[in-house]
């Protein structure tokens, strides 16, 4: 059954408010109820919270963008932890979106940097190699001086694949490449394991 459609010029408060709900009811995770309650929120907390929350939206739209070296999100041309000269720059931990970057730091066990593909090879969905960043990754690996690549793509179907195309791709690079240990579980994802899990998982990496 497809879902119901809401007509929001007929929200008891008004078409303004019905559209903000909808706004809130199309983000992940929220649904319609927990959408009129975050309208409500806005309606009854104080103008400067409620402009204060539009104006973070707005900077966050306009100021964000990738990293140049690793793709990663950032305010600067470079992002904090490519322009830290205390990270490993030879170990680059491949993922495929700026939120595995996230999960990974949380764990504190790695000391590289990173590489965000952007997504994973999913020929059903329409991406391929062309549609994610791994020519910037095999020119890292040709001018960075790169010796190893840990493939953190998640433990899907579509991530193992997208490591396999990976590694096929610089079978003839001076390049070792491992794999986080099985720690984490096949068909999940980094974003929702726990840091202890990311940390023995890092430190276990495989040969792939």
């Amino acid at each position: 059954m497809p879902p119901r459609q809401f007509d929001v010029e007929q929200h008891p408060f008004g078409a303004a408010v019905g559209r903000l709900v909808d706004q809130f009811a199309s983000l992940p995770g929220i649904g319609r109820k927990s959408a009129e309650r975050l309208a409500n929120h806005i309606l009854s907390c104080k103008n400067k919270e409620a402009f204060e929350l539009a104006d973070a939206i707005r900077e966050v739209k306009e100021s964000i963008r990738r990293c140049r070296l690793c793709h990663n999100l950032t305010d600067r041309e470079l992002c904090p932890i490519c322009s830290d000269s205390r990270r490993d720059r030879t170990v680059v931990c491949v993922v495929e979106q700026p939120k595995d970057v996230s999960a990974l730091e949380a764990a504190a066990a790695f000391h590289g940097t990173y590489h965000v593909l952007g997504g994973r090879i999913a020929p059903l969905e329409g991406v391929g190699p062309e549609n994610l960043t791994i020519g910037q990754l095999v020119r890292r690996v040709k001018e960075d001086q790169v010796t190893e690549l840990i493939m953190a793509t998640n433990p899907t179907l579509e991530g193992d694949g997208t490591a396999l195309f990976i590694t096929n791709l610089l079978a003839e690079y001076p390049v070792g490449i491992t794999r986080l240990a099985r720690g984490i579980a096949t068909g999940s994802v980094l974003e929702f394991a726990n840091k202890e899990m990311l940390a023995d998982a890092l430190r276990g990496r495989q040969q792939f």
